[in-house]
């Protein structure tokens, strides 16, 4: 192997960025929730995190699954998107705002949408959640498709750290959805695991999608007992593009933060070209960029 296509230790490489993920055991107060978010942007913002994103459903994880569908926002109106919108300005960060649920054609679901904001406060992306979550599992029983719409499109957005793809929790354990991403720099799946799927089977999805996508991955969840009863996984981390855990947080509120380098990723890819190798074609599906 040539010097030129080494692996660099990423603790030695100058690095690009720096960026967090937010870790939450939200409940059905949306004021309340939007207190803590801020509180751990806040902390994150200090530390000196230049793209924060928080957990799915960050805003409200209600007593029963029909409590987010009465929180629903139109686009561009509402506290939760203010609120996102206010906070990115306000610390000059990227923040990804985990999901929240916006209005769809039938008035007994949502879209469980993820919206990005820029360090001015502008909206830049959205991604409806593609994959809806079905569990019957001893007493453990869910069906996401009861309360949500389903999207369609593919996001992925350029930022000043490179291009991010977009997902959401269940997305996670279909790979092809990452692979029609084409080569992102960075994925961010903001999530609710369960603490049943999550024991058995985060980490490896986690550390999988950014192996095979040589991609970083920041993956912010709920973690620890809700006001409903329910429990989720948490074990919010940053994993890099060859599969080591940059940053880790088991249990409870807090932050994950880890270094973007884009230094060591080219190596990697340089010396592991599998995104080159590929045979099959997920050309099929719509991507969206929006720029």
């Amino acid at each position: 192997m040539t010097a030129r296509h080494a692996i660099p230790s990423p603790k030695t490489t100058q690095d690009l960025a720096r960026i967090a993920g937010i870790q939450m055991a939200s409940g059905p107060n949306v004021p309340a929730n939007l207190d803590e978010a801020a509180r751990l942007i806040e902390i994150a913002a200090k530390a000196g995190a230049k793209l924060v994103a928080l957990p799915e459903y960050f805003a409200i994880m209600g007593m029963k699954d029909t409590d987010k569908v009465a929180a629903r926002e139109v686009p561009g109106e509402g506290p939760i998107q203010a609120f996102l919108a206010a906070q990115a300005k306000r610390h000059k960060i990227w923040l990804v705002g985990g999901s929240l649920p916006l209005v769809c054609n039938n008035a007994k679901k949502v879209f469980n949408s993820c919206l990005v904001y820029n360090d001015k406060g502008q909206q830049v992306a959205r991604y409806d959640k593609i994959h809806l979550f079905g569990l019957d599992l001893g007493s453990e029983h869910y069906r996401e498709e009861k309360t949500l719409q389903p999207g369609k499109e593919v996001v992925t957005v350029d930022t000043p750290f490179g291009r991010m793809g977009l997902s959401i929790c269940y997305d996670l354990r279909f790979p092809e959805l990452f692979r029609a991403m084409a080569g992102v720099d960075f994925i961010v799946v903001p999530s609710a695991f369960t603490a049943t799927t999550g024991k058995a089977h985060w980490e490896t999805l986690v550390r999988a999608r950014a192996i095979e996508n040589l991609a970083y991955v920041i993956a912010p969840g709920q973690g620890g007992y809700h006001v409903s009863g329910r429990e989720t996984h948490g074990d919010s981390m940053i994993v890099d593009p060859w599969g080591n855990i940059l940053d880790r947080l088991p249990r409870g509120s807090g932050v994950v933060i880890a270094n973007l380098n884009p230094a060591y990723q080219r190596s990697l890819r340089n010396s592991l070209p599998a995104l080159q190798h590929r045979r099959l074609d997920c050309s099929h599906l719509s991507v969206q960029n929006p720029k």
